[in-house]
């Protein structure tokens, strides 16, 4: 396409300024070469520093143009071709790009878990048996009542009192400092 809108300098060009000429265009088409291009590449940022290049390398080749009358065409091609290259290269990027690596806690928060785990299973060894029993089924199991007072052989009540009892033994030991 550019073979056919450029051509050798002719004896034309001489009344052709390509300031001014690249001036009345940049006035005339800038925001609707914008909007296109911003519609192929979907950055505005972008698509108006696509078709600033494309102002520049229409300036640059102002003398070989054939026809003032192309310039338009010419400025419209460059964009699409201009946005064309930005979206190959976004595609190439996107490809290499290093992938993120999963979210993964830190050694210190491993560590911290760690050490609450551990008091709490000192805390749970100081417990009376039936207390740890019905914690240890109740939370660690997840057991109903009904299938913890089977697993003991006590009554319904009987759970819920050792696990309340155990609940406030383990809060005291784990909150002192």
């Amino acid at each position: 396409m550019t073979e056919t809108l450029l051509a050798p300098p002719t004896g034309v060009a001489a009344a052709w300024d390509a300031d001014q000429a690249v001036t009345a265009l940049y006035g005339a088409e800038y925001r609707s070469l914008v909007r296109l291009a911003a519609l192929l590449v979907r950055d505005v940022a972008t698509a108006e520093e696509v078709v600033q290049d494309a102002f520049v390398a229409m300036h640059g080749a102002w003398r070989r143009l054939r026809s003032p009358d192309k310039a338009l065409a010419y400025l419209r091609q460059s964009v699409v071709n201009r946005a064309r290259s930005v979206l190959r290269h976004r595609a190439v990027v996107e490809k290499y790009a290093p992938k993120g690596l999963p979210d993964v806690q830190s050694a210190e928060h491993g560590a911290i878990i760690q050490l609450e785990r551990d008091a709490v299973v000192r805390a749970l060894h100081g417990l009376p048996p039936r207390q740890r029993e019905a914690l240890v089924l109740r939370y660690y199991g997840d057991l109903s009542e009904a299938q913890i007072a089977a697993a003991m052989g006590i009554s319904r009540g009987a759970v819920k009192s050792h696990t309340a009892r155990g609940m406030a033994a383990l809060r005291n030991v784990l909150e002192q400092p």
